[in-house]
């Protein structure tokens, strides 16, 4: 598996080398080769996975961290598999005849073929670190998909909300995957499984953390706000994407750790109660949505929702032990990763189509739409297709999951224990009011949009159907739809059952027994529950005018959006007025910074640890010429800020310069005296050749207020004695053994006779060549200032 992920990452690499090769071929038909490679690829390994087989294939990374970059390879991860890969095979298939060729494709392709390769590496992961740099390599990929039309303003806000949203639930998951390895010891999921403790103090940290990853990632509510925004991406994206892919990975994330965080009543509530709330909150928003793909947006919230509490609702039978009645809970797991494919199908398809609207008319306003059957009667059906799926009608696929979804809402609402004796009766409440208005919405895109007569301006586009390419894709989803209906449980035997396996291990046996899809089952609670979404459904389309006034009391400046925007334009605010307070363009400011922060962080933590230990015993006596040489040192450095000229500051700041060379000489190191006489000498002049050219010192400038002399004087005196004492403290107690003894063997090391030419040119040669870059830009910096030509007032003459 390593190499399927790989595999999208190289054909990125490779298309800008098929770009200037001019190829006739469209750019997009090689690219369609990859994912229907992969397909076929994963598709091969069906039958074995049904069987029970796994797969586990290891490259060592970074063991010292015990990361390695490990696949797994199960029914789970084949599921996901199969829908990165196809879905990806038919929206670039689709992408070939709706994007332009003025469009920059080499961009479109790269980026597509790396989320590809993300999402993948996110369904093989079996490492937690790994399986994170992919999670977020999504949230980098989908950024460049959603701001592909950068010239609009939207798609940049859609991409920057989608990126803030998902990156910062990234961030959240690293945060309780690191608590997982702090709990086991291990960043393998699989080890995790078996060693993880429940009672430990960062188990519900941890739980709680990964699942605010998942939410953002599959926009559940109140994270659900940036996917509407994405949808300025161009329509394949949004198929692929905000359908069948990137709002599936929190999917995934929960059902994979389901084995270890899932059985606890904290799991159950925030899983089935944030997805059921999420299934309410999209399917009541997207009814009033005038725009197509902000419809479909708010729809796959809801779709969103609904598979999470199926996911919720099945963890419920890890607390049950290996029961049969466990087993029937299971179920609901069963349910949601059967509606997670069938969601994929519909949805897509209806993305897609709605794109052709698009395309070919040039406006997704509902308002403006109207009688488009007539003229694109292929379109038509596919939408209504997909339209009735998504609604829960038969013969379509997502009635038999819609039923199922009935069928665990009513179960669970029987138990007694995690408070649902109380509250369990409002989830199929809320689950069958959030139907309701599911079958709304999905009538509204078929007879708002193709039904009675056209809205159309004259102005507008002349409607006709879309080109055959366009239609390939969508139909061939439209006609899975169909397929999935009449023979679900190939479906079910070659792909859901497996995938159940590996989310309850300890039942793989009776479940394999126990799931099964059936068409129909009679006149039973579900089927009355679908009859009364039909009925209440019908009256709430037909007098939508007359309710829909109820939107006017969800006033938009109370909104999730509306906090988000104002949360931002806070942090934006804040941020600009912290950056004004210490962005003075002063430098004495900036110095302040430095050396406070320094005497704080330095001198503060040494005090407190009792580091500053001076002991004078074991110094070596300073002589009276060396006293003399220290204090004109120490006169010089006290001098240079009173002096009045340039030239005297330069000549004092000399005065240190040759005194370090006269301590070089006292303390035997003629070498060092030398380079550092040259050096004092060649700066010297240097900085004298500088002023020069520099406007002429104000005599009569303002001088500083007394209060900030105190400051400097108070800073250089603590500064200066921070150094002094943690010289002297270092030097009084040696924990180790001096390192001279070591460059003392140069001779023998380097062949060198001088310690100091060998230190410089082989012990430290890269660092002696790095100083010799420094002192390279220096000089280039040094000859720009001589060529600068000022004029009055010290101005560049060319700015004038």
């Amino acid at each position: 598996m390593n190499l399927v992920i790989m595999i999208p990452f190289l054909a990125a690499v490779l298309i800008p080398i098929l770009i200037k090769r001019k190829s006739p071929i469209h750019i997009g038909w090689p690219v369609f080769l990859v994912p229907a490679a992969l397909f076929v690829i994963l598709a091969r390994y069906i039958p074995s996975i049904a069987n029970g087989e796994t797969y586990l294939n290891t490259m060592k990374w970074i063991p010292s961290f015990d990361i390695d970059f490990t696949t797994y390879f199960d029914g789970l991860s084949l599921i996901f598999g199969l829908l990165i890969t196809g879905i990806g095979s038919l929206v670039i298939l689709y992408s070939i005849y709706y994007l332009s060729s003025e469009e920059s494709l080499q961009h479109f392709y790269i980026y597509l073929l790396l989320f590809m390769g993300s999402m993948l590496g996110v369904v093989f992961s079996d490492n937690l670190m790994v399986l994170y740099v992919f999670w977020e390599l999504t949230s980098i990929s989908s950024f460049l998909l959603i701001a592909f039309w950068f010239h609009r303003k939207r798609s940049r806000y859609g991409a920057q909300k989608a990126m803030l949203i998902t990156v910062s639930g990234g961030l959240a998951m690293l945060t309780s995957f690191i608590m997982i390895y702090l709990m086991t010891g291990t960043m393998s999921i699989r080890e995790i499984i078996a060693v993880v403790d429940i009672d430990h103090p960062l188990f519900i940290p941890a739980l709680v953390l990964l699942l605010v990853g998942a939410f953002t990632k599959s926009a559940q509510f109140p994270f659900h706000i940036w996917l509407p925004d994405a949808m300025e991406a161009p329509t394949p994206v949004s198929a692929y994407l905000h359908s069948a892919t990137m709002v599936k990975a929190g999917i995934y994330l929960v059902a994979r750790f389901t084995p270890i965080f899932g059985g606890g009543e904290l799991w159950f509530w925030l899983v089935t109660g944030v997805g059921i709330v999420t299934l309410f909150w999209g399917s009541f928003t997207a009814v009033r949505q005038t725009d197509l793909k902000a419809l479909l947006a708010y729809s796959t919230i809801s779709q969103l929702g609904l598979i999470m509490s199926l996911l919720g609702i099945g963890s419920i039978s890890m607390h049950m032990g290996s029961s049969m009645e466990a087993v029937v809970f299971t179920q609901a797991t069963f349910a949601g990763l059967f509606h997670l494919i069938n969601h994929s199908t519909f949805k897509g398809a209806l993305f897609m189509v709605v794109g052709i609207i698009d395309h070919e008319i040039g406006t997704r306003d509902i308002r403006r739409l109207g009688g488009l059957m007539s003229f694109m009667p292929v379109s038509f059906t596919i939408a209504m297709i997909g339209s009735f799926s998504m609604a829960g009608l038969p013969p379509f696929n997502g009635f038999l999951s819609k039923e199922m979804f009935f069928t665990a809402v009513l179960n669970i609402s029987q138990l007694d224990f995690f408070a649902l004796g109380t509250w369990g009766v409002l989830i199929p409440v809320i689950a069958w009011i959030a139907s309701i208005f599911t079958f709304v919405y999905s009538m509204i895109i078929v007879f708002k949009t193709f039904l009675g007569t056209s809205r159309l301006e004259t102005g507008d586009r002349k409607v006709h159907e879309a080109p055959v390419g366009m239609l390939i894709s969508p139909g061939i989803l439209a006609a899975l739809v169909l397929a999935v209906f009449f023979f679900p449980n190939i479906v079910g035997d070659y792909l859901l059952r497996p995938a159940m396996a590996g989310i309850f291990p300890s039942l793989a046996d009776k479940v394999e027994l126990s799931q099964h899809i059936s068409i129909w089952h009679g006149f039973n609670a579900e089927i009355l529950m679908t009859i009364g979404v039909i009925a209440f459904g019908s009256l709430l389309y037909k007098y939508m005018r007359r309710w829909k006034g109820v939107f006017t009391l969800f006033l938009a400046s109370w909104s999730f959006d509306a906090l988000y925007n104002n949360m931002l334009l806070r942090l934006e605010s804040g941020s600009s007025g912290f950056t004004r307070f210490y962005m003075t363009g002063v430098l004495r400011d900036y110095l302040l910074y430095i050396y406070v922060f320094f005497i704080l962080a330095v001198g503060g933590s040494l005090f407190m640890t009792g580091a500053f230990s001076i002991d004078p015993i074991h110094q070596a006596p300073v002589r009276l010429y060396e006293w003399v040489i220290i204090l004109v040192m120490m006169a010089a450095g006290i001098a240079v800020p009173f002096v009045k000229t340039r030239v005297t500051a330069i000549l004092l700041n000399g005065v240190l310069g040759y005194g370090m060379a006269a301590l070089f000489v006292i303390f035997r190191a003629p070498d060092l005296a030398l380079t550092q006489i040259v050096v004092e000498t060649v700066t010297t002049a240097l900085f004298l050749l500088c002023f020069f050219f520099l406007p002429k010192w104000e005599s009569g400038r303002a001088k500083a207020a007394p209060r900030i002399k105190s400051i400097n004087l108070l800073i250089s005196i603590s500064v200066g004695a921070i150094f002094v004492m943690t010289a002297l403290s270092v030097q009084s107690g040696k924990l180790f053994n001096t390192i001279s003894g070591f460059f003392e063997k140069a001779d023998e090391l380097t062949g060198g006779k001088n310690i100091v030419n060998a230190i410089l040119g082989d012990f430290r040669a890269f660092d002696t060549m790095l100083e010799v870059v420094v002192l390279f830009i220096a000089g280039i910096g040094v000859f720009t200032l001589t060529k600068l030509k000022l004029g009055k007032g010290g101005k560049n003459v060319e700015d004038q």
